[in-house]
């Protein structure tokens, strides 16, 4: 049981962590999310997006060894991948690449709400 939450967090990192190759450029951007990136505004906000996304992954890796960080880790994990998710089954018609970030995003939300039970309710040994 006390692998869980970490298990949970290093999981949700690694999903976090993957749009960080997004600030390399455009063509990086592309790749990641099946969209043109040609817009050089648009550009900018997505890059920013991505140092923001390695930022959380670092977060939540770090909290995963740190128990006194699991609440707040688990809390960012869940306002991270739950306000995408409301945003992407509300906006709809994404295409295929998001729809891979929104299965992740899915798998993402189940563990971190077990985990989150487990740190709420678990046996608090160890």
């Amino acid at each position: 049981m006390r692998f869980i939450v970490p298990a949970a967090l290093l999981f949700v990192a690694a999903i976090h962590v993957l749009p960080l190759a997004g600030v390399l450029g455009a063509a990086r951007l592309s790749s990641l999310y099946g969209i043109a990136v040609q817009d050089p505004n648009l550009e900018i906000l997505l890059r920013h997006r991505a140092v923001l996304f390695g930022l959380l992954a670092g977060f939540l890796g770090y909290a995963a060894f740190h128990r006194p960080l699991h609440g707040l880790a688990l809390v960012a994990g869940l306002i991270s991948v739950a306000s995408f998710l409301v945003l992407a089954f509300s906006v709809g018609s994404y295409n295929q690449a998001l729809s891979t970030v929104v299965k992740a995003d899915v798998l993402a939300l189940a563990l971190l709400a077990a985990a989150a039970l487990v740190h709420l309710f678990g046996p608090r040994s160890g």
